[in-house]
């Protein structure tokens, strides 16, 4: 099979502008968590904004995707490329903008515009990012609510692996801070008061936040033409279904548990081979008990662990791809992201607590979302390093 490298990485959340300012105020235990109020009618809630106000699709995307093209070299064309680019909310704040100027019209008695309701398709923003790039392969725009990160970068690296095509551009962007998105988290009881404090005994639940991260994948082979630099291998992926429920977990994490088997097995690797694992950790009650559970239950060695989703906030269909960039990030400095917000450990596990140097040779990278579906993906480091 084809080998699978990452040459460029584009990220953007709430702890930085650019993958680097991120990836140093983790290492400083900092949170990009704040109290916030974007919207009159809803109550302050603590947020993971990129700057004081939501941040749009669009933008965020041009944005990681012209950081991961420059820092591939590639920059600013990348026409051989396939994209697949993944969003679990999409242009959500862009149909809650025009369902309110239709109520407004109805009530006016005006005739609403519905303007250029077409680029808002769910499946436009991979669209316009392979425009951005003047890519005219394959696209693709996976969506399958927390995972999709994971699976955006899983997908791109089959299309490499098949021979498809020798370079892709992977990963997920999402700007969920929309009315509708924070009342419906509210009135399931999902939403922290005060902060994210994953696998933390008084944890709160989760804290939305805002964030993109996009990869540029190539075969081994065009990398080492292209004397590109290397962050890492992708070895293999796990993608699962509970077919439970609509958003609570299967209680025993029995698919959770076979992604992750999957995953290992088509890595030719087992539990001792993994280093580290960034959890998905969103600091709710369900999620950390159960996903704790799991890795426990396939790596009884103790691996070190840790989720970032306390200084980024938990930013939904990106999240995945955020958690493989720091994971990536870990690797190529061989230093253990620490898991911020954590105060008192409910879980037996070996959670890092505060940035760790470690000798990391291979990670494993989990993602969990509404709807039972689970993502695990395996990274190495670069072996010429």
């Amino acid at each position: 099979m084809v080998k699978v490298c990452v040459t460029g990485i584009g990220l953007i959340s709430a702890l930085g502008g650019s993958l680097e300012d991120s990836w140093q105020n983790l290492l400083a235990g900092k949170s990009g968590i704040r109290l916030h109020q974007p919207f009159p009618e809803l109550t302050p809630l603590p947020l993971g904004l990129i700057s004081q106000q939501p941040s749009e699709l669009t933008i965020l995307t041009q944005m990681v995707v012209s950081s991961a093209l420059q820092d591939a070299g590639l920059f600013p064309h990348a026409a051989d490329c396939a994209v697949v680019i993944g969003s679990s909310r999409s242009y959500q704040a862009s149909w809650e903008m025009l369902a309110r100027q239709m109520y407004e019209d109805a009530a006016n008695s005006s005739v609403s515009s519905l303007g250029n309701w077409l680029d808002t398709l769910p499946h436009m923003n991979a669209i316009a990012a392979a425009r951005q790039i003047g890519a005219s392969g394959i696209v693709l725009a996976p969506m399958a609510a927390c995972a999709t990160g994971i699976w955006s970068i899983a997908q791109a690296a089959l299309l490499i692996q098949t021979g498809q095509c020798q370079q892709a551009i992977a990963g997920a962007v999402e700007a969920p801070i929309t009315p509708l998105t924070l009342a419906g988290f509210q009135q399931m009881g999902a939403l922290a008061k005060t902060g994210a404090y994953p696998f933390d005994l008084h944890r709160e639940g989760l804290v939305l936040g805002e964030g993109a991260a996009v990869f540029v994948l190539e075969s081994a082979e065009l990398a080492k033409q292209r004397q590109a630099k290397v962050y890492g291998e992708i070895l293999g992926f796990g993608l699962t279904n509970d077919a439970y429920h609509s958003n609570s977990l299967e209680p025993e994490g029995k698919s959770a548990i076979a992604a992750i088997k999957q995953c290992l097995e088509r890595s030719c690797l087992s539990p001792p081979d993994i280093d580290y694992i960034h959890a998905h950790g969103t600091a709710t009650q369900l999620n950390d008990r159960i996903e704790s559970m799991v890795i426990q239950r396939l790596f009884p060695q103790r691996v070190a662990v840790s989720t970032t989703k306390g200084s980024t906030g938990h930013t939904l269909g990106a999240s995945g791809a955020l958690g493989v960039a720091f994971s990536l990030m870990a690797l190529k400095h061989q230093i253990l992201p620490p898991c911020v917000g954590l105060r008192q450990p409910e879980f037996d596990l070996d959670i890092v607590t505060a940035a760790r140097l470690s000798k990391i040779r291979q990670v494993l990278c989990l993602s969990f979302g509404f709807g039972g579906q689970n993502a695990a993906i395996a990274l190495r480091e670069n072996e010429g390093t």
